[in-house]
């Protein structure tokens, strides 16, 4: 089965930062937009950012904006999220999606992507 695997979480205190990346393995995904989403408990999983398929694209949740960062690395089938100035509402699991669908710019519901990683804990202290 094709994996996506997240890695980066962690404690930290609010006003610092984590970088999180994210490693596809079976497959390449350098056709295709992915997107970063978050859910706390008792929350519905939200978009967080989003790449599309080429990296000439981003896309961030008010929220976050200013703050996050995405990129991605194709040769390294690699995507990461650069959060620096965290919040303790930052605090969720922080999964990784890829879309199921070719070359699509920007892609925000979390319906539209076909395969997730298992998370990974982003805890933010006040």
């Amino acid at each position: 089965q094709v994996q996506l695997v997240e890695s980066g979480g962690g404690l930290v205190q609010a006003g610092g930062s984590l970088k999180l990346s994210c490693a596809a393995s079976r497959r390449t995904f350098s056709n295709y937009a992915m997107g970063w989403f978050r859910q706390a408990p008792g929350k519905e999983r939200e978009f967080v950012s989003g790449i599309s398929w080429s990296g000439g694209s981003t896309y961030y949740t008010d929220s976050v904006k200013g703050r996050f960062t995405i990129s991605r690395d194709n040769a390294k089938n690699t995507v990461y999220l650069q959060m620096n100035s965290l919040k303790p509402e930052d605090t969720a699991v922080y999964y990784c999606a890829a879309d199921g669908i070719f070359r699509r710019v920007i892609v925000t519901a979390t319906t539209d992507f076909g395969y997730w990683g298992q998370g990974t804990q982003v805890t933010v202290s006040s």
